[in-house]
């Protein structure tokens, strides 16, 4: 077991080491990556492809890069926004690491890109503890998903930034709590800000791109707890099923 940790660790360290390079080399370019991050079918590719249109209406530089197990589904959805859109093929890599990302990004990422928005693989386990060298991370949740799935994924929502619900226009459908969705992102990431999304709807729509600039200019604003505790984002390492966080909570 202490070998499987310290493996973990040297990992994520590299990864960590990897990461403050992409983020120093991007940021002078001006450049600043957001890292998505949710469960699949949360919604996180329509709300994207909505979100990077606005961006081009508006006439800031995006681009998107979108990573899969297997497809170039997502890739094809958001080139629907008619900004550059780049497909990762992971092939079995449950999460992007910031080497893989850096790779991806030379030669194709165009100089004057203000803003990268980072498609992580559908996924609430591994990608929660890699640091892509984002100034913003994200983390969606869907109210088809219950109330309780901040405290099953305590890494993933403890380290966001910014957290939004998406497909509100089902909530009465399903009965989805969302005062006691907000009650559990707080008592994982106190202070976090969690905003309501629906594309079809169109509630919240822009608030993303609007919380992108911002912290592309001022940093993220909020610090979560769990960073503040460590100089690591993987200060309290997930075990394998990844439900080791800062607080107790049962598993899936």
């Amino acid at each position: 077991m202490c070998r499987v940790l310290d493996l973990q660790q040297a990992v994520l360290a590299k990864n960590d080491a990897c990461a403050h390079t992409l983020r120093e080399e991007l940021a002078a370019r001006g450049t600043a990556v957001v890292n998505l991050l949710s469960s699949p079918g949360s919604g996180k590719t329509a709300l994207l492809e909505r979100e990077l249109t606005l961006a081009r209406e508006r006439g800031v530089p995006v681009a998107a890069l979108t990573a899969d197990l297997a497809t170039e589904n997502d890739a094809v959805r958001l080139a629907r926004a008619e900004v550059p859109v780049k497909q990762v093929l992971t092939d079995g890599l449950c999460h992007l690491e910031a080497e893989m990302l850096g790779g991806h990004l030379d030669g194709w990422l165009p100089a004057d890109t203000r803003l990268l928005f980072v498609e992580n693989v559908g996924n609430l386990v591994c990608p929660a503890s890699y640091d892509l060298g984002e100034t913003l991370r994200v983390v969606l949740a869907s109210v088809t998903e219950g109330e309780d799935k901040p405290l099953k994924y305590p890494t993933a929502f403890g380290l966001a930034h910014l957290v939004l619900i998406t497909k509100t226009d089902l909530a009465a459908a399903v009965d989805f709590d969302e005062t006691t969705f907000r009650a559990n992102v707080e008592r994982i990431n106190p202070g976090a800000e969690v905003v309501r999304t629906s594309v079809r709807g169109g509630e919240g729509l822009g608030t993303l791109l609007e919380r992108a600039l911002a912290a592309r200019e001022n940093g993220p604003g909020h610090i979560p707890v769990m960073t503040r505790r460590s100089h690591h984002l993987h200060d309290g390492l997930e075990d394998r099923d990844g439900d080791r966080g800062p607080v107790g909570s049962s598993r899936s």
